[in-house]
């Protein structure tokens, strides 16, 4: 029986970065994956193969919408070629996940494809082409997460789809009913408007994307409005039926009434839940809580002393980033170093375009703490970058404290958003004042630009090109 100094049940980005820190620091490491590609959710039917589309989309929506007045002119129909454009996705993916494979092969990190479940809290069963043991003096739980569902709901995975299959279909849809508007529902759902399918996005919430700062989620919404798509909020979906190739579903507003939307796709994107499911933790002692979630303290130790869980499978924002960030630690912790984490400093991204990116406190959540705050905003419109590439969508807006100005919260709608908000968890990563930001040179013409404009606008409400 092989013997490792650390087992880890996973390989998405949590999983393979906590093998690789392990190994690095040098650890004998295994890492066990169910499936025969590593990255898990991430990298195969998530984050990539969705930026993927988003990218191929936009291409498109650039050349039918915005070419002609850059002057660049194409003779004949603009049309889009769907099966290159799945068969494009599925090669990036397939290339990322080849580089996880050498980067196991680097770290001399052994691979294990198979279902990993605990014998006991050091002996790990894996079932794969053939059944093995393996015994492992610590386990790190990375298994992940799955689509979630509404229990009157039955996923046909043909019409009536989750994310996962929303990322691979063989036409574009007609009309795609999208139930849920967070991301995924959100990303997805613009990636079809593009390519013409009509969209319909509907939400329990009285607004999208309720995790951001409302003012984001109001812009957001206007501007997908812009390009199409139909929102229903305060819109509860209480059934969900197929008729051959049409799917119909019934939802009840805020004034009881209900609603009908014919569709022949449905993509439901209601959030995701933990997959623990064949891990047999309790044979372990790991405990897991009504949420499906395993229980972690502080250090993410489960209540077995040697076995720790991070990513999805534990409290928390579901961001791929975060779960990278608690391997680490985890890692390190194993190694007897001290590491730690600001959860409050792990930004979080939309990939619509333009992108949403906001790091620290909403202004919804200040005003509950009763924290005296300010805040700058200043608008993409009026940056000569954004006006330069007509993408002047959107606005920065920075929350600082009233008495001490330190930077609170940032808040960012607009292109390039997901690369700006590393300033902004940077800035805050060192406790800096809107003011720091303010005085600092920001290269011109860029979208970063904004972020300083805003920082002025906090400071002494005088952005210099407003």
């Amino acid at each position: 029986m092989s013997i490792y100094d650390v087992a880890v049940i996973g390989s998405g980005p949590g999983g393979y970065v906590a093998a690789i820190r392990c190994a690095q620091l040098g650890m004998k490491t295994a890492l066990i994956e169910k499936y025969n590609t590593l990255g898990g959710t991430c990298l195969n039917v998530g984050c990539i193969p969705s930026k993927s589309l988003l990218d191929s989309s936009h291409h498109y929506e650039d050349a039918t919408k915005h070419f002609k007045e850059h002057g660049i002119e194409i003779e004949g129909k603009i049309k889009v070629n769907f099966k290159q454009m799945i068969d494009r996705k599925a090669a990036v993916v397939e290339q990322t996940t080849k580089g996880i494979d050498y980067l196991m092969e680097k770290n001399k990190i052994e691979v294990f494809n198979g279902m990993g479940s605990f014998i006991d809290a050091t002996h790990i069963q894996i079932e794969g082409e053939k059944k093995q043991t393996i015994e492992a003096k610590n386990t790190i739980i990375a298994t992940g997460s799955k689509p979630g569902s509404l229990p009157f709901i039955k996923l046909d995975k043909e019409r009536i789809i989750t994310s996962t299959e929303a990322l691979k279909l063989k036409e574009i849809p007609n009309h795609l009913v999208v139930i849920g508007g967070g991301v995924i529902g959100l990303e997805l759902g613009q990636v079809y408007r593009r390519l013409g399918a009509e969209v319909s996005v509907i939400e329990y919430a009285d607004r999208i994307t309720p995790v951001m700062d409302a003012a984001l989620s109001r812009e957001l919404m206007k501007v997908m409005k812009k390009q199409g798509v139909k929102f229903y909020l305060s819109h509860g979906v209480n059934k969900v039926n197929r008729k051959g190739n049409e799917v119909n579903v019934t939802a009840v507003d805020k004034k009881g009434t209900e609603v009908e939307f014919k569709g022949d796709y449905c993509l439901v994107s209601v959030g995701r839940k933990p997959h623990t499911s064949g891990l047999n933790a309790q044979a372990a002692g790991v405990q897991i809580n009504e949420r499906g979630q395993v229980e972690v303290n502080d250090h993410l130790q489960t209540t077995a002393a040697n076995i720790y869980a991070i990513g999805d499978v534990v409290r928390g924002a579901m961001l791929a980033h975060k779960a990278e960030e608690e391997g680490v630690l985890v890692a390190e912790r194993i190694a007897g170093q001290k590491p730690h984490i600001d959860y409050n400093l792990i930004p979080n991204v939309i990939y619509t375009w333009p992108e949403v990116a906001a790091v620290g406190k909403t202004e919804e959540q200040l005003k509950e703490a009763g924290v005296a705050y300010k805040q700058g905003q200043f608008p993409m419109r009026a940056l000569g970058r954004a006006r330069a590439s007509m993408d002047t969508d959107g606005f920065v807006k920075i929350l600082a404290d009233a008495s001490t100005d330190e930077i609170l919260g940032v808040h960012i709608i607009g292109a390039r958003a997901a690369d700006l908000i590393a300033e902004a968890v940077t800035a805050m990563e060192f406790r800096a004042s809107a003011e720091d930001i303010a005085r600092m040179s920001h290269s011109h013409p860029t979208y970063a630009e904004a972020i300083k404009e805003a920082a002025l606008a906090a400071t002494e409400n005088r952005p210099l090109h407003l």
